[in-house]
């Protein structure tokens, strides 16, 4: 299985120069250290910065600089900071290049269900719902299975949902996924894992192509 931090490189593959990109709170936040060296990318946070930095040590911690999830953040060269509501009319005129977020299901429709499990407290639904309306490009970034191996790709989502037919990329801790005409479609798969494996922990209809590959990562990154 892939780890938090491979996750995220692989997420990282998918950024281009000049991207302005949202990180959901959770797994998306560690892209943030896998920016390819060269590449200019401006990250941004629906409570109000554009162009966040790396996180602070312990000498540089401004308790007034933080991102969505209440993490302490620097401001790069450039960043710019102001209130919610210019955030928000940026995520929802479609102005983030790509949004990288958390869930706790998907479904083969492309919904997803990333805010409220019932039961559990709930802080918020945050600005999930916001992100998945505005964005043409959106990667989740979730375990394959519960603690208790039950699937979250799903026929159909369990919980309520934070959006509706918006989802079509899926990295998990065992493969990337496609959603396509109500399936998920393989097209790579984690190193060392099998494609028994992610078929038996795919509950929704899953389509495996002749060109299915394996994830490969830069030399360079463990």
């Amino acid at each position: 299985m892939l780890t938090r931090e491979q996750m995220a490189m692989r997420v990282a593959q998918e950024l281009r120069d000049g991207y302005y990109v949202n990180l959901g709170i959770g797994i998306p936040t560690l892209v943030a250290n896998y920016i390819p060296a060269g590449m200019d990318v401006m990250l941004q946070s629906e409570n109000g910065l554009l162009g966040m930095g790396a996180f602070p040590d312990e000498d540089n911690v401004d308790a007034d600089m933080i991102n969505a999830g209440k993490q302490t953040v620097t401001a790069r060269t450039g960043a710019a900071i102001f209130d919610s509501a210019q955030s928000f009319a940026m995520i929802r005129g479609g102005h983030v290049d790509l949004t990288v977020l958390g869930a706790f299901e998907v479904d083969v429709e492309g919904n997803i269900a990333s805010w409220m499990i019932p039961g559990k407290v709930v802080k918020g639904m945050g600005g999930a719902m916001d992100l998945v309306a505005g964005a043409q490009n959106i990667i989740v970034v979730m375990t394959h299975a519960s603690k208790r191996g039950e699937s979250k790709l799903l026929p159909r989502c369990t919980l309520s949902l934070t959006g509706v037919a918006c989802i079509r990329r899926v990295l998990t801790d065992l493969a990337l996924l496609e959603i396509e005409n109500g399936a998920f479609v393989l097209r790579e798969y984690a190193p060392g894992v099998s494609i028994e494996e992610i078929a038996r922990k795919t509950a929704g209809r899953l389509i495996v192509p002749d060109d299915v590959r394996e994830m490969s990562f830069p030399e360079t990154q463990p």
